[in-house]
């Protein structure tokens, strides 16, 4: 069990994704909005070393947020 507590993976949860030239992100200023390809009600993706593995949902209980996993994605062979 030690080797597996040695490898590392990088998890990401995405909340949604845009495309935008970059001197509009620039002119960004303190409070911008960004819109999202994904509604409020679409569920968040996780990816473990940027491959999609899961889909998510936020929860919020008693004040703390959590991430709750609603669907596993399957690698197909």
């Amino acid at each position: 069990m030690n080797t597996l507590e040695a490898i590392e993976v990088d998890i990401t949860v995405e909340l949604g994704a845009t495309r935008m030239p970059i001197h509009h992100l620039l002119r960004m200023g303190r409070g911008a909005v960004i819109a999202l390809d994904t509604g409020e009600n679409d569920p968040l993706r996780v990816y473990a070393n940027n491959t999609l593995i899961a889909e998510c949902e936020v929860r919020v209980d008693d004040g703390q947020l959590s991430v709750e996993l609603t669907r596993k994605i399957l690698k197909r062979a």
